[in-house]
């Protein structure tokens, strides 16, 4: 180490040092990343699990239809899993009056309330709105005829409040 610091000079082996320490600190990652990250890839599990969950239940629905026979689904969705925060919101009037004219000022000052929840303070949701579905395609064995066809688009209408031009029914190939 002696020779090291003897033939790159002192200064520099500081420098070194330093630079050295700073790149360890730099990829540690903090705990708040972490949580963040753990977080948001939880939510994403959960939304897939839903959207599986959603086309094993129309698969089900579907295969017991006549004409149909075996199916396959695949739903892709518009947007995530979207919570409603309460928010409390007050808010003061003032008036001013300075000869003839009166002026009004209102300011508020909107704040997310908050509960207890396991020895921590979380956002109070009040409502919380399901993901929008953006298409449904369905792959059936009896996808080429015209009713089964018209069975399966009105179906999927009537459960997901979906567009009929968002929806696609196909023939399963033959050997499926």
């Amino acid at each position: 180490m002696k020779k090291i610091v003897q033939q790159i000079g002192i200064k520099r082996a500081l420098i070194l040092l330093a630079a050295g320490l700073c790149l360890i600190f730099l990829s540690i990652p903090s705990a708040g990343t972490k949580e963040e990250e753990t977080k948001t890839s939880i939510e994403e599990t959960d939304e897939q699990n839903d959207v599986r969950e959603l086309e094993e239940r129309l698969v089900e629905i579907l295969s017991t239809v006549e004409g149909v026979g075996k199916v396959e689904v695949m739903i892709t969705l518009k947007s995530s899993k979207e919570s409603i925060l309460n928010k409390d919101t007050p808010y003061e009037e003032e008036e001013e009056t300075s000869g003839d004219s009166t002026r009004k000022s209102v300011s508020s000052n909107e704040e997310t309330v908050l509960i207890e929840q396991n020895g921590e303070s979380v956002p109070y949701v009040v409502k919380e709105l399901e993901p929008e579905i953006e298409g449904v395609v369905v792959i059936a064995q009896g996808g080429e005829n015209a009713s089964v066809q018209k069975n399966i688009t009105e179906a999927v209408t009537a459960l997901f409040d979906v567009s009929v031009n968002k929806i696609k029914v196909l023939k399963m190939e033959d050997g499926s």
